[in-house]
């Protein structure tokens, strides 16, 4: 079986082709600190080949939601430290994926400071968990061109403080209507400066972030994710086949252990100039390995390794509620169903509580 056999990433040999998929599931504190719950529920999955972890805010500016975890501070970069080394002890990898939500979050989970974003454009046609209960979006405040490039050094710094915490590599959250999405797609940026316009100048933040995290802390240590074809959180492109095509491009250019890519994971009738494979689209236009995401099971995922496009299959809510998903592959058993109602807060319940096999 493809998943279950060894590959490379980056400098690392990795113990299978799964990946457990980033997921929030905000059960960091106030101050966005990780506890032992989660040191036990990656532990857990250790034996996934690679962990991407949920998405960790890069600085306080980053927060959009409610016990989302961050690595700008000694405490919480001192609390990722346990779970790495827990992980490591196991046999794990784990990389952190570095988040900064721009719009998509609310002033009133940011001590009363708006969300930023390229442009000053609500999302619309949905509304954000505030902890407090569901709210409109509210306009973002524009960043200035200083303040852009000011959170390209704020990636680099999360980078580095990444690896302090023990992490194996980073990758940058450049999917799902988050930050550096928003530059890309001309639903969100109408800006005027070199971060907007033509197709060059809206990838520029993206490709800027991705060498100064290279350089940071060399590109084997990199990764990113993208999803070209998903309008979630009113993210709409008028050419993403051009729009992604070239930002692939420019990515090669770089060296990176990965580009993770998500399948479409909404309806596209709307959107008919959306391409409709997203593998088949994006994925052999690079030399960089490919992470696939988005609705695989045991089979699909088989099978998209022996296509040849994807190197690494990506499992997000079948890891949720199945920590030992490689042996469930290994031995065709039946999988836990993720409980949706516990995915975001709480405590133990639908986080470490889910069975292993032995347990059944």
């Amino acid at each position: 079986m493809k998943l279950l056999e060894k590959t490379v990433l980056g400098n690392q040999t990795l113990r299978n082709s799964l990946a457990m998929a980033p997921m929030t599931r905000s059960r960091a504190d106030e101050n966005g600190i990780v506890g032992d719950l989660t040191v036990l529920y990656y532990t857990q999955r250790a034996s996934a080949g690679l962990i991407i972890s949920e998405g960790i805010n890069i600085t306080k500016q980053a927060l959009g939601s409610p016990f989302t975890p961050g690595i700008y501070t000694k405490e919480q970069i001192d609390a990722w430290k346990k779970v790495t080394q827990a992980v490591h002890e196991n046999g794990g990898t784990i990389y952190a994926q570095l988040w900064h939500t721009g719009r998509v979050g609310h002033s009133s989970v940011k001590q009363g400071e708006l969300p930023v974003a390229p442009s000053p454009i609500a999302i619309e046609g949905q509304q954000h968990f505030t902890g407090t209960g569901m709210a409109d979006y509210e306009i973002p405040r524009e960043l200035s061109n200083s303040e852009v490039k000011q959170i390209v050094q704020d990636y680099s710094q999360a980078a580095l403080n990444a690896i302090e915490a023990g992490f194996d590599g980073v990758e940058l959250h450049s999917a799902f209507g988050y930050l550096p999405n928003q530059f890309l797609a001309e639903s969100s940026n109408q800006r005027t400066d070199e971060y907007g316009g033509s197709i060059e100048n809206r990838n520029r933040f993206v490709l800027e972030i991705m060498t100064a995290l290279a350089n940071a802390v060399g590109g084997d240590k990199v990764g990113i994710k993208l999803s070209p074809t998903i309008p979630y959180n009113s993210i709409i492109s008028k050419n993403p086949t051009a729009q992604f095509g070239a930002l692939i491009s420019g990515l090669d250019a770089l060296p990176l252990a990965y580009i993770h890519l998500m399948n479409g994971l909404f309806p596209l009738d709307e959107l008919p100039h959306y391409p409709k494979d997203v593998l088949e689209t994006f994925g052999k236009l690079t030399k960089h390995t490919i992470i696939a995401n988005g609705g695989y099971n045991g089979e699909t995922g088989e099978a998209a390794l022996k296509n040849g496009i994807a190197k690494i299959i990506a499992y997000g809510s079948l890891y949720l509620a199945n920590p030992d998903l490689p042996k469930r592959f290994e031995l065709h058993t039946e999988v836990n169903q993720p409980d949706r109602d516990t995915m975001y807060g709480g405590g133990e319940k639908g986080y470490t509580d889910y069975p292993f096999l032995s347990e059944n």
